[in-house]
């Protein structure tokens, strides 16, 4: 039996054509990137239409619950990787071109197609699309009223440090492997400066200023 895998929304979809497939109401269908690595994930992917697969949640708090208060001036979205997944849900809530995204991956580009920000910056580590490099190189956090970000730890630590020394509010989603994803096991701790953490119900997105990063 396999532990549940924690996966962020990607988005969700008001009319969809699924080929036949029944939608039991409005706005029930959700988007997810599943990055296809290890065996679950592959178990994940290989799905066919009319399979199904067990889905617990909503879990845990969202970007609006962390920030609090509404950002004053334009907001930058920084994802790196599947990280992309919890921004491009929180796109759907934002006004068009209010705010900038920048993008990081590997090689390549995915997910992006419905994203209507103000600007976009893509940066790939092959220098196959967009900017070559890792993405927190071409982000300056200062001008922004907050930051929000999720991805690898070292580009959330970096942007983090960029944010602290711009006195920008940031907002990072942690990435944490998660077993019951209900606060009961504490396997997805998370240290900070009020005390270690669940990632799966106190997060998994939490003010950038008050967490301690692994070295």
């Amino acid at each position: 039996m396999f532990l549940s895998r924690p996966i962020s929304a990607a988005g969700w979809l008001i009319e969809a054509d699924l080929s036949g497939i029944t939608i039991p109401a409005a706005g029930s269908v959700l988007r997810f990137l599943v990055a296809r690595k290890g065996r679950g994930s592959r178990e994940l992917t290989d799905l066919r239409p009319g399979e199904e697969a067990e889905l617990i949640g909503p879990l845990g708090n969202c970007w609006a619950d962390a920030c609090k208060e509404t950002p004053k001036g334009s907001i930058a979205l920084i994802g790196g990787g599947i990280g992309i997944a919890p921004l491009l849900a929180y796109t759907l809530e934002l006004k068009e071109k209010s705010f900038d995204f920048y993008a990081g991956f590997r090689t390549g580009s995915f997910g992006l197609e419905s994203v209507k920000p103000r600007s976009l910056v893509i940066a790939t580590e092959d220098g196959s699309q967009g900017v070559t490099g890792r993405i927190p190189d071409y982000f300056t956090p200062s001008g922004y009223g907050a930051v929000f970000a999720c991805g690898p730890e070292p580009m959330l630590k970096a942007v983090a440090a960029a944010c602290m020394a711009s006195e920008v509010p940031c907002f990072i989603s942690m990435e944490k492997r998660m077993a019951c994803g209900v606060g009961a096991c504490l396997g997805c701790t998370v240290k900070t400066t009020g005390g270690n953490r669940r990632c799966c119900t106190d997060g998994p997105i939490f003010n950038a200023e008050k967490i301690y990063f692994d070295e």
